[in-house]
């Protein structure tokens, strides 16, 4: 952009640039030149720094903003609120300090915007401490091997695509396929284990009734003391939008660096993409691919680098991104979803199709994958989930020559006839995350044959009546089980009263 000289100005401005210059100095203090849609141009304040917070003197008080634009002459900040007030010509100083947001254990239970402020009707929130928005990413000598499991309690995943504590695995589809289904399950299961894990669920751009019902039922849930949802609704200025998940990340990095393990969830990183998009062209950037500035994939990427599994030196806690993407029509390999699928450790793909066929949670097993989270699967769910992805996907190849023709081998019947009952087995209703020995005992009963003999349409009917059996005349040997720290085939005692249990039920369902 073309430097602007003070001749250029208007003479009220220059006048006022003179007064600073003589009183002041350039270096501490500067003067609004234009402002318009959210972002000042700031004349002077040579020494100011990227992020760093900045005062701007008006008529009705003092607004906050933050510099991102930094150029020899001048700089484009970003208004942190409405810019009714600010005019041409309005005094500007240095704050002295980087953009940071509270931190600790007094957000928990609460609605904040990403500034911190309280958007539930609450009290003021007072935290002891405050966090950088921004904060470079920990080493890879902090760093540890991610080998803890963090369970969602959604069989299809926990078995096929598993997940480990200090993990990026992105959650990927088209609107209205189950995407925040899937993250609210998981931050159910989390209370109902007991796991201890700490919930942020950072909304941006999410409408503001889908929040206020996403967080009535983590409330009737009991999982609203363990979390905190920071939320920028679509009515808010972009750079609210554009912080929303920096600030979540230092709220959840407070967790993370006291030993603790926190789970992130941004929903989601389309609208922030779109939201510094907007920000960037009015900055005057120029526009790349799809109009999006040339540093849009590190905007996602020292993000998603924050999260980690860290050394036993540092604590050993934990940061786990469950970051989701919107797609059009299916469109993996638009721009966005590709940058942040090479981010992650992995996906989730939600498929349409499969959502309008009633299998749901509507997950692809051919395009989604887990890079890491196998090294942290539970031993007892690994121990029965071994071909439960290869045998799906080729079940649903299958299935789809089977449908033209009926002249088919026995072993092609059979495959098909337990990739039926695979299908149902993996359907799951939400709100109802599964135990570990709730997801051992169904995978076990459908994938070593106790229920072929069940018609494919009552194995959620067999499945519910042999948990129930289970759990009513041996509580204890499920909560042994439900440890996960050893293989099922293990205790011989175990799988001969589980199969034994299997059989019996599955007579009563015959098909």
């Amino acid at each position: 952009m073309a430097e602007i000289t003070v001749q250029d100005l208007s003479k009220e401005l220059r006048d006022a640039i003179t007064r600073l210059d003589l009183t002041e100095g350039l270096e501490e203090s500067g003067i609004v030149t234009r402002i318009g849609d959210g972002v000042a141009w700031v004349h002077g304040l040579r020494s100011a720094g990227y992020n760093e917070v900045l005062e701007i003197s008006t008529a009705s008080g003092v607004v906050e903003a933050f510099a991102l634009n930094l150029m020899e002459d001048e700089i484009g900040a970003i208004l942190l609120g409405a810019d009714q007030a600010v005019s041409a010509g309005n005094t500007v100083r240095l704050k002295g300090e980087v953009l940071s947001v509270p931190i600790g254990e007094e957000l928990l239970g609460r609605v904040v915007s990403p500034l911190g402020e309280p958007l539930d009707g609450g009290a003021p929130i007072k935290t002891k401490q405050r966090g950088l928005v921004e904060r470079e990413a920990v080493g890879v000598m902090g760093r540890k091997h991610v080998s803890e499991p963090l369970m969602t309690g959604i069989m299809a995943i926990d078995a096929m695509f598993p997940i480990g504590r200090g993990q990026r695995e992105l959650i990927i589809g088209d609107r209205q396929t189950g995407k925040t289904a899937i993250v609210l399950d998981t931050m159910i299961n989390q209370a109902r284990q007991k796991t201890g894990v700490i919930n942020v669920y950072v909304a941006v751009g999410q409408k503001l009734s889908k929040v206020a019902r996403l967080v009535d039922r983590l409330k009737s849930e009991g999982v609203m003391d363990q979390t905190i949802v920071v939320v920028a609704g679509p009515s808010d200025p972009a750079s609210l939008l554009y912080l929303a998940p920096y600030a979540g990340t230092a709220m959840g990095e407070y967790f993370r660096d006291n030993g603790k393990h926190a789970l992130m969830i941004y929903d989601d990183l389309t609208k922030h993409a779109v939201a510094y998009r907007q920000m960037s062209l009015l900055l005057r950037r120029p526009p790349g691919r799809e109009a999006f500035p040339g540093d849009v994939f590190y905007l996602h990427s020292r993000l998603l680098e924050r999260s980690a599994k860290l050394s036993d030196a540092l604590g050993g806690g934990s940061l786990t991104a469950l970051p989701i993407i919107e797609t059009q029509a299916g469109d993996i390999s638009a721009y966005i979803p590709t940058n942040v699928i090479s981010i992650t450790d992995g996906q989730i793909f939600m498929e349409t199709d499969l959502f309008y066929q009633g299998i749901r949670p509507a997950i692809s097993a051919g395009l989604s994958v887990s890079r890491v989270g196998g090294d942290a699967q539970t031993k007892a769910v690994k121990s029965v989930s071994g071909n439960l992805k290869l045998g799906l996907s080729q079940f649903r190849e299958m299935a789809s020559f089977a449908q033209f023709g009926s002249d088919l081998d026995d072993a092609t019947k059979q495959q098909i006839n337990r990739g039926q009952r695979l299908t149902e087995l993996l359907k799951q209703p939400q709100y109802q995350p599964m135990s570990i020995w709730e997801q051992v005992v169904s995978m076990h009963a459908v994938t070593s044959g106790l229920f072929d003999s069940v018609a494919a349409d009552k194995i959620k009917d067999a499945q519910a009546a042999l948990l129930a059996k289970l759990w009513t005349d041996h509580k204890d040997d499920m909560r042994t089980l439900s440890k996960g720290d050893k293989k099922f085939g293990d205790n011989e005692e175990l799988v001969a009263l589980v199969e034994k249990t299997a059989k019996s039920v599955a007579k009563g369902f015959e098909g």
